[in-house]
């Protein structure tokens, strides 16, 4: 078991460096597991990137889904990231509800259906990236359920990193930019998927990143009654606004990937970790 910790360990460390150092503020005993989530989470993130066809998607997410169910007993133990997640679920008695959510999300990533509105990109980050935040949360906090917080924590997060990886989407003509709020500033699909960005679509982004900023002040205001152990389960928060802040700059251009370099990325890290009411700034 302590190989497929550490497959998880190197999976994050190489593929999702900033949740690494987020690991590094938890209490030692409580790392192997908080990794071997975030290596799930790799793993149901990147099913787009390595299919082809949505059907094989569909396919690899039913795995997981089956193997959290307690079927595919004889492959687990040949799969170190199910193997690894597993254990913990069992070892900090997580429902499995959550994770169930985070495999359900992932399935909308496997084709180029647009987000239709807020209302499902809310629900799409609750299950992808709110329940991400709790499940870490009640490993680190003896089964505590952080509730609102994890919610409007999630939100942010992942409003900040989908307007981040706009122009990926962009280019495999996938649109998150949910069509009734492109319709309200008079933007359509198609000028979400090609540039230049037109001035409409850039109000629609703006209004996007405004819901961003509400969940980070949302947040803030819960932070107080959270429990000092989650405060790592929070952690990866700190990048949004940080995030939000490079696209609220003169002469954004929304077709261009942002570089935040690594540096600046990790003393955010360690300055929310020192003083958490920084994670929601």
């Amino acid at each position: 078991m302590q190989d497929a910790f550490a497959h998880c360990e190197g999976l994050v460390r190489a593929a999702d460096r900033d949740r690494f150092l987020t690991t590094l503020f938890a209490p030692a005993e409580h790392r192997p597991a908080l990794l071997a989530l975030y290596a799930f989470n790799l793993e149901i993130a990147r099913v787009r990137e390595i299919v082809h066809e949505p059907l094989a998607g569909e396919i690899r997410l039913q795995w997981w889904n089956d193997m959290l169910e307690g079927e595919r007993r004889g492959e687990v133990a040949a799969h170190p990231v199910a193997a690894a997640l597993l254990a913990s679920v069992a070892r900090y008695r997580l429902g499995p509800e959550r994770l169930k959510a985070l495999i359900a999300a992932r399935r909308f990533d496997l084709d180029n259906e647009p987000m239709r509105s807020l209302g499902d990109l809310e629900a799409y980050a609750e299950g992808a990236s709110a329940g991400l935040i709790a499940v870490a949360a009640q490993g680190l906090a003896d089964g505590l359920d952080i509730g609102a917080l994890s919610h409007h924590a999630g939100l942010a997060h992942a409003f900040a990193g989908l307007l981040a990886a706009f122009p990926v989407h962009a280019a495999r003509g996938k649109v998150f930019v949910p069509l009734d709020i492109l319709a309200r500033h008079g933007a359509a699909r198609e000028d979400a998927v090609g540039g230049p960005a037109t001035p409409q679509l850039h109000a629609a982004l703006a209004e996007l990143r405004l819901h961003a900023r509400r969940h980070l002040r949302a947040a803030q205001e819960l932070l107080d009654a959270a429990p000092p152990a989650a405060i790592p389960a929070l952690l990866p928060v700190a990048l949004a606004g940080a995030t939000l802040a490079r696209m609220e700059r003169r002469g954004y251009d929304p077709f261009t990937l942002i570089e935040v370099a690594p540096w600046r990325r990790q003393l955010r890290i360690w300055r929310a970790a020192r003083s958490p009411r920084r994670i929601f700034r």
